[in-house]
């Protein structure tokens, strides 16, 4: 039912942010990985998103051409992609370290501290705004309820 379209947008956005706050832990828990299985310090990982808009289109709305697609109503977010950071690891001279080369320095991963605590504190207020919206829209329906009384 199109009424109860904004429950799925924001449980898209919920499920979105819960995958972005997954990956900053992910992030977070690794800043001083020095291996990994593909070989080298762990690399930063990046959550994208993008609109949803193709489920827009269902059996509710006709297609729509390519020219006005950018009019379409859109139905959530999606995970497009994961990337991984291919900035170059920082090097620590640490020449105790087992993984040190042969000048002494060890790759540590890229990740800097202060950036992923601001990923995580946008991602946790998106998320708090989504379940405000979760709420907001329940309270609106059982009060819609209340008037067929």
């Amino acid at each position: 039912m199109l009424s109860f379209s904004s429950f799925k947008i924001s449980g898209s956005a919920l499920t979105a942010e819960k995958l972005r706050l997954d990956v900053v832990a992910g992030n977070l828990a690794n800043m001083n990985t020095t291996r990994t299985p593909e070989g080298g310090p762990y690399r930063r990982r990046t959550v994208v998103f993008a609109e949803n808009l193709e489920q827009a289109r269902g059996r509710l709305m006709p297609p729509v051409p390519q020219a006005a697609r950018q009019n379409r109503m859109g139905s959530g977010v999606r995970v497009q992609a994961i990337y991984v950071d291919n900035r170059p690891p920082r090097l620590v001279y640490d020449p105790e370290h087992p993984d040190a080369d042969a000048n002494g320095n060890v790759a540590y991963p890229n990740i800097e501290l202060a950036k992923e605590i601001t990923d995580l504190i946008t991602a946790l207020r998106s998320y708090e705004a989504n379940t405000t919206a979760v709420n907001t829209a329940k309270s609106l329906y059982l009060k819609a309820l209340e008037i067929g009384r």
